[in-house]
């Protein structure tokens, strides 16, 4: 392609040889295309050449300090501020992308991919589910009877933290507890009833 452009803009009558003009074309083709499609995230072309500046100037630090430099020592080499580099060294990490579906690089072969290390079980899904079943429910016990079950299995409060809280005695507060499961089953079993009929 950087030939082809080197061609079609080349004009004899400057009397510049044809060489002297298409070798820059040719390398600035080149480095154009490794800049846009050699990422594997699209990162704007500034941020792209400070990482590739930071990138080298660690690698000059780490053979001048016998260590790996600081990132002051980095923002101070390239003329940047720490907030730069760090976007830098970031962006430097979107280069190369590697595939969900590769094995880890573990000793062992267990055969756990990168995808195997993302995400886990959210154990109160379930709790958001349940709560989506018995709302209708719930909206029948009295105002009292809804708090206390709110503060001890939403907010998983103690009974003496409820008690404190709404002005009461722990032992009522296991008997409102109590009384408020015993509503909810009974006005469960009802609807279920009626389903049923």
């Amino acid at each position: 392609m950087g030939l082809v452009k080197a061609v079609d803009r080349f004009d004899p009558e400057r009397g510049v040889a044809f060489s002297s003009y298409a070798v820059p074309t040719i390398l600035g083709e080149l480095k154009r295309y490794f800049r846009d499609a050699g990422w594997a995230v699209h990162v704007p072309r500034g941020v792209q050449e400070r990482a590739m500046q930071v990138d080298r100037a660690v690698k000059d630090l780490s053979g001048r300090l016998g260590r790996s430099p600081s990132v002051d020592e980095v923002s101070e080499h390239v003329n940047a501020t720490v907030e730069e580099v760090l976007e830098a060294m970031e962006a430097g990490q979107a280069y190369e992308a590697v595939s969900l579906d590769a094995q880890r690089p573990s000793g062992d072969s267990d055969g756990n991919t990168f995808a195997d290390s993302i995400g886990e079980e959210d154990e109160r899904f379930d709790l958001v589910e349940y709560g989506a079943t018995i709302a209708p429910t719930l909206q029948a016990l009295p105002q009292r009877d809804q708090l206390v079950l709110h503060l001890r299995f939403a907010q998983d409060m103690t009974q003496s933290q409820i008690a404190d809280r709404i002005g009461v005695s722990q032992m009522q507060v296991s008997r409102l507890i109590r009384r408020a499961l015993a509503r909810l089953r009974a006005v469960a079993d009802a609807t279920e009833k009626d389903r049923q009929d």
